[in-house]
């Protein structure tokens, strides 16, 4: 089953922006093509109960199982040993990831606490946009009275655009709430 955001995109978006960039066909046109969900566990890094909360958390907010991330390299200030567990990340592709965005999009944000738009600035890498989110209880899946801790992580929406303004364009087409544009 095609979400409600994906066939907006093949529908309307794509057809938009192929005339405003004069894109040679349809196929040209930049496109989503993975949403990346990451949570790192901070100080608590040694508790493995947080860590197992935060990972079921991450499982239900995205509807899949979450991989484990390492650290690369010891840092003794921070008192990480290679290869201990510092956080957990899911890759989203396919129907998954525009269900995902359709629900970031059009009800997450919207329940952020004093949440003003997105800054366009907010593009890592050129055609990358990464969001950070302070508390995970702005979610839909998740019930406040059942939190015990709080965390926060960061969505990285990842595009095939070849500049920052073809995927400013894409993701403001999609629904991005952008307070402004530069």
């Amino acid at each position: 089953m095609i979400s409600r955001l994906h066939t907006l995109y093949r529908d309307q978006v794509r057809p938009k922006l192929v005339k405003v960039h004069h894109y040679p066909n349809a196929l040209a046109v930049p496109q989503i093509v993975k949403i990346v969900v990451n949570v790192g566990f901070g100080k608590h890094v040694k508790d493995p109960k947080h860590q197992e909360t935060t990972i079921s958390t991450l499982t239900r907010i995205t509807g899949q199982k979450p991989m484990t991330t390492k650290a690369k390299k010891s840092i003794s200030a921070f008192k990480l040993r290679q290869g201990m567990v510092i956080g957990a990340k899911v890759t989203l592709r396919g129907e998954q990831m525009w269900e995902f965005l359709d629900k970031f999009i059009h009800v997450t944000l919207a329940r952020v606490r004093d949440f003003h738009g997105i800054d366009p600035k907010s593009f890592g890498r050129g055609t990358t946009l990464t969001v950070g989110v302070k508390e995970h209880i702005v979610f839909p899946e998740i019930r406040s009275d059942e939190v015990e801790h709080l965390h926060g992580l960061e969505v990285s929406i990842v595009t095939s655009a070849h500049t920052t303004a073809e995927a400013r364009d894409l993701l403001a087409a999609l629904g991005f709430p952008f307070t402004r544009q530069p």
